[in-house]
């Protein structure tokens, strides 16, 4: 796309591909970073901790904390209260008491050693792996989807072209998600054939009535008087697009082009926010991971609908 006049769509382009390889980094990075810091925590729980089976000095509720007597490996004794789990039973005087420790320290302290649980549990790879994969097949839909158009650009300038005449239009949806672009530029050419296009400065100067040379005939690149090639978004419709409304175009787009990413930024913040509870387990991996994903999707649909007028 960095063809004569195509540079605004490939400021978009490089734009939308940016978020979608930096946020999809910034997720596998917090995906693997949280793996490999489990398996450490995994593996220094199991190789520093020592069971000893410590002796209840005194009947006590489940409800209660207990007094036990245990020994580490080193022959020290100490006595100690617990908090056995809620679903635990009463102890019993002289009864067991599983105890684990950590033998490398100086004075160990004990706790409760669940032989159904003890310890941090590993996550779930599989899950992990699974959620990475998703999110590259997302990533690479997007980045599919700029080289797709793209390439069909291209192609479709190499065509013979033929003089048309061309009439700037914005069409609006009624409704739209807030990735979408709620008004986009299209070109009516010859009042029959309707081309949407990625926005660029020189629609401004041009009305209706211009006369252009389009290339193509399934996709159409229009070429303006002054040597700029408009970067075609989907094909040629050859009736007017339904759910759409056309308005004439009178003035340039008042903000930068990039300003207008914020709502669907937002958006995609919020629902991923949102999602990591209601679609994960409300962990912080989750919600971190939840929000990275869909803000990135989000910003980068956005990108790829082309920014609104």
């Amino acid at each position: 796309m960095n063809a004569r006049g195509a540079g605004p769509a490939l400021r978009v382009a490089v734009f939308g591909l940016t978020v979608t390889v930096v946020g999809y980094a910034l997720l596998v990075a917090w995906l693997a970073g949280n793996a490999y810091v489990n398996d450490r925590a995994v593996d220094h729980y199991r190789a520093h901790t020592e069971l000893s089976l410590g002796r209840v000095l005194k009947d006590a509720s489940a409800s209660e904390d207990v007094r036990v007597s245990w020994t580490d490996e080193a022959g020290h004794e100490h006595v100690q209260l617990f908090t056995p789990p809620s679903d635990s039973y009463p102890y019993r005087k002289y009864g067991a008491f599983p105890v684990g420790y950590d033998p490398t320290e100086t004075n160990p302290s004990g706790h409760f050693y669940d032989y159904r649980e003890s310890g941090p549990r590993r996550l779930d790879e599989n899950g992990l792996i699974g959620s990475a994969v998703l999110a590259a097949l997302g990533a690479a839909g997007v980045c599919a989807a700029w080289a797709r158009r793209g390439l069909t650009f291209r192609l479709a300038a190499r065509c013979p072209g033929r003089p048309m005449t061309a009439d700037v239009r914005a069409g609006t949806r009624a409704r739209s998600f807030h990735w979408q672009a709620a008004r986009t530029p299209w070109l009516v050419l010859d009042d029959r054939h309707w081309q949407r296009v990625m926005w660029h400065p020189a629609l401004a100067e041009h009305w209706d009535g211009t006369s252009v040379t389009v290339h193509g005939d399934r996709t159409a690149v229009a070429v303006l008087p002054d040597g700029t090639r408009l970067v075609p978004v989907g094909r040629l419709h050859h009736r007017v697009p339904t759910r759409l409304t056309f308005t004439h175009v009178r003035t340039a787009p008042a903000h930068a082009w990039w300003r207008r990413a914020w709502p669907a930024t937002a958006y995609g913040t919020v629902f991923g926010f949102a999602a990591g509870f209601w679609l994960g387990d409300g962990t912080l991996l989750a919600v971190v991971g939840h929000t990275l994903a869909w803000t990135t999707l989000s910003t980068a649909l956005w990108a790829l609908y082309a920014p609104e007028l």
